[in-house]
């Protein structure tokens, strides 16, 4: 998984940086083939802000997150987006492969 992590009004520290790659490593794993991600890190007065856009095969993901403290939203982005990626990957997959009362034969 590539990030490519900048900030808008603040500076990215290596601190942030490997808080980051960690926190979005979990996202990471729900795919096999390469992802791209491209994240930004921002103040507006006294809220810290994080916002992603993930680059998905079909599909472009965005998950925003706002907190006091820097490490929170990067938290909150991190659980928003790990959902959004379960819930793409479950829609996906073909659900109507299983039996069903339509498909079989007997009806009761």
């Amino acid at each position: 998984m590539r990030i490519d992590i900048s900030g808008h009004q603040i500076d990215v520290t290596p601190a942030l940086r490997d808080y980051v790659q960690d926190k979005l490593a979990r996202v990471a794993r729900h795919f096999d083939h390469h992802l791209e991600t491209r994240v930004v890190l921002s103040v507006d007065k006294l809220d810290q802000k994080a916002e992603a856009t993930l680059s998905t095969p079909g599909k472009t993901l965005h998950a925003e997150a706002v907190a006091p403290d820097m490490y929170a939203a990067i938290d909150l982005l991190a659980d928003k987006l790990d959902r959004l990626v379960i819930k793409q990957k479950e829609k996906m997959t073909d659900h109507h492969r299983g039996e069903s009362a339509a498909r079989s034969d007997s009806f009761g």
